[in-house]
């Protein structure tokens, strides 16, 4: 145990029952596997599902590129595929996805295997979130940097992007609150983290003080999701 978790131990041991404040290494470790799950699964959602939702936008009906050789059907390929999976209720998916998870992860428990079922979400997800964001961008902008002889990716990333900046970084907070709730679904199957210890300490254990510090620690958790996302769209909103 480390001399800070010690000192942590020693502070807090007078205030809190006994199973609590051995627990607390525990908890840590898995505050750290939680992180490292959304870490993981929020940068997939933002260098795969942020394209590809550009990718779904520009090729809707109206846009740039919905006239281009084969843009109806890849509109319709990509909207399946992101309606298929985002059809799936996370713990099936889960499931569904160990066999990837051993050749991605070279296991199917642990944070790191837990990740790759969690990233396979969240880009669709964050793709269809990323396309909602670009439609409230005024049509007029666009059509005047056409006007201006923009090409595509200065359109995309000098208008759409940061025309619509605080709204992705509103869809990024939502994501991350939800994709909070799946890392604690992935404790049902090993996959570590907050959700994993309530599941052995607070269910199996019937440790019901264990059981409300883990629901509190994941409403902290959500608090300072929520006010630091909505903290930095404020700032970027230019409207």
């Amino acid at each position: 145990m480390s001399e800070t978790m010690q000192a942590v131990q020693a502070v807090l041991g007078p205030w809190l029952p006994e199973s609590i404040v051995n627990l607390l290494p525990d908890l840590w470790t898995a505050f750290g596997q939680t992180a490292l799950m959304l870490g993981i699964g929020l940068s997939a959602a933002v260098l795969l599902g942020g394209p590809l939702g550009v990718l779904l936008f520009l090729i809707s009906p109206g846009q740039s590129l919905s006239h281009h050789w084969g843009a109806r059907v890849a509109r319709r390929l990509l909207n399946a595929l992101v309606n298929t999976v985002r059809s799936f209720p996370f713990i099936i998916l889960l499931v569904a996805l160990v066999p990837l998870t051993r050749v991605v992860a070279g296991t199917s428990i642990g944070p790191l295997a837990a990740a790759v079922p969690l990233s396979f979400a969240a880009i669709p997800y964050f793709a269809r979130l990323t396309e909602q964001c670009l439609r409230e961008v005024p049509r007029g902008v666009i059509e005047a940097a056409h006007a201006m002889g923009a090409s595509e990716w200065q359109i995309v990333w000098r208008v759409l992007v940061l025309e619509a900046r605080a709204g992705l970084v509103s869809a990024l907070t939502v994501l991350a609150i939800s994709f909070l709730s799946y890392s604690a679904v992935a404790g049902v199957v090993g996959g570590g983290g907050i959700g994993d210890l309530a599941i052995r300490y607070g269910y199996y254990r019937f440790q019901t003080d264990v059981m409300v510090l883990t629901v509190a620690v994941l409403i902290a958790l959500v608090q300072i999701i929520q006010f630091t996302g909505q903290s930095v769209a404020r700032r970027l909103d230019k409207r």
